[in-house]
């Protein structure tokens, strides 16, 4: 009698235990869920703008006659935004494995493989510089534009809310009304930061692939947390002292994690209910799964080949300049999936030798299977054909637009000529063209939670994911593991 109860006890237990598990487990998991990060937690409240109307009197002849007013209430925000790279156009000296002294990487001072440089059309590219008064020069890298005055500081690009464009060498565009121009300013806008940062690489959207007009009304389906949430730009790219979080890898080498926007500002580290997807964030990133393509409505620019300019074609911005040469530009681009840890392990500098046999890292992501900061990042990869010296085997800048460049001669020759002093590399007179790769990290337009890759879209046949190329000896679904054998 004693074994039949004890078996009676041990059976009740067996059936309590499996009543009570599952009850333990939802508790578990709601306990979970109310601990994660409430996502709007993490916005940066927008205090009230006090409205200028009545504030600014003007008139206003000049736009540093702008600044000077503003500074009258404001007497720091010059000296703020000079020391960002948005008037400096450098980043901090990094040191680099393959240089002995330390190097600064920028617009003032670098080439890309989309225009080049900004050395060869101050004209046009300083029209994006966040000051006034730029002047054609060929001392580009010496005294050329003065950094050191506060009235040049232009307040009214990222301020002013109706009735402002930049034109030629910084300055307002003719025909700007200056009054009515600070008095509507207020908070910088999704249109502000548009204003250059959309019309990178000559155009709308034709160097990021994620970041173009679409963005200044989009709806959700073009990105969920500007056009479903109504976010701005600094709710990510959070501002204090007009020091702006978020650094660009193109014009950086090594980047402090503080300084650069991530999606844990506001989401929580493991933010899905699956813990299965949850176990996928120790090793891809978000923007992986939720940003599935780019240049969903306006296409972006993913080959240049300046070697065709010059000829009599039939011009077609989307095809053909006899200006720039042949493009490709593609809609609705799957990215290219790599390691990064957020940093580049190369940055293309001014004078670095080349092997023109093989195509040029303009820059390189940093990461691996074995970095533990790495990620599966999402990438836009622009790929160009631009001119090299064949002698001393390092990428040529040359003078595009004004007096004797390229865009009025047709002469490649005369431009490198030109830019010999403005670049500091000597020309040896002889000129080829080579393919040149420029990667792009892939962090705007995120998709609503619907539109996420699914598992079958990197684990298949054709998946996304090139898996020996990530390290891995094949799909990790397919042999089980998450760590290498």
């Amino acid at each position: 009698m004693k074994k039949f109860k004890a078996y009676w006890v041990f059976g009740l237990l067996g059936i309590l235990l499996i009543l009570l598990v599952p009850i333990l487990l939802a508790t578990s998991q709601a306990a979970e869920a109310q601990t994660k990060r409430d996502p709007w937690a993490g916005v940066p409240t927008h205090p009230v703008h006090v409205s200028h109307a009545d504030i600014i009197q003007g008139p206003f002849e000049t736009p540093q006659d702008v600044t000077r007013n503003c500074l009258s209430c404001h007497p720091d925000a010059a000296k703020e935004v000079m020391a960002t790279s948005h008037w400096t156009w450098t980043s901090q000296p990094f040191n680099v494995p393959w240089r002995d002294q330390p190097v600064t990487i920028g617009k003032y001072n670098q080439i890309n493989n989309f225009c080049i440089g900004a050395m060869g059309n101050q004209k046009a590219c300083t029209a994006c510089h966040i000051g006034y008064g730029w002047q054609e020069t060929d001392d580009f890298f010496g005294q050329a534009y003065d950094f050191t005055r506060e009235e040049n500081v232009d307040c009214l690009v990222c301020h002013a809310q109706s009735g402002y464009a930049k034109g030629s060498y910084g300055n307002p565009k003719q025909g700007v009304d200056l009054l009515a121009a600070a008095r509507s300013v207020g908070l910088p806008s999704r249109q502000n930061c548009g204003s250059c940062h959309f019309n990178g690489g000559g155009g709308n959207n034709v160097k990021h692939g994620d970041l173009s007009q679409q963005l200044i009304y989009p709806s959700p389906e073009d990105d969920v947390h500007m056009g479903g949430a109504n976010l701005l730009c600094t709710d990510c790219h959070v501002t204090e002292n007009h020091q702006i979080k978020g650094r660009l890898v193109a014009d950086n080498y090594v980047i402090n994690p503080e300084e650069q926007v991530s999606c844990t500002q506001c989401h929580d580290p493991a933010p899905h209910d699956d813990q299965r997807l949850n176990e996928h964030t120790k090793a891809v990133a978000c923007q992986t799964c939720h940003i599935p393509y780019m240049a969903t409505e306006d296409p972006t620019k993913m080959v240049w080949d300046w070697s065709t300019a010059g000829q009599n074609l039939s011009d077609n911005h989307f095809f053909y300049l006899k200006i720039k040469g042949s493009f490709q530009y593609e809609s609705n681009v799957r990215p290219v999936y790599l390691w990064f840890n957020g940093n580049l392990e190369y940055r293309y500098l001014l004078g670095d030798k080349i092997d023109p046999t093989k195509p040029t890292y303009i820059n390189k992501p940093a990461g691996s299977i074995h970095d533990p900061q790495a990620k599966i990042f999402p990438f836009k990869v622009h790929r160009a054909r631009q001119p090299y010296d064949t002698v001393y085997n390092y990428l040529l800048s040359p003078i595009t637009a004004g007096p004797g460049g390229y865009w009025s001669e047709f002469n490649w020759d005369q431009a490198f000529r030109l830019a010999e002093q403005r670049t500091g590399l000597k020309y040896s007179g002889s000129y080829g063209f080579t393919e040149t790769l420029m990667f792009w990290p892939t962090t705007h337009m995120v998709q609503p939670a619907e539109n996420a890759l699914q598992c079958a879209d990197c684990h298949s046949e054709n998946g996304r994911l090139d898996w020996e190329a990530l390290g891995y000896p094949g799909d990790p679904m397919r042999w089980g593991g998450r760590q290498l054998p």
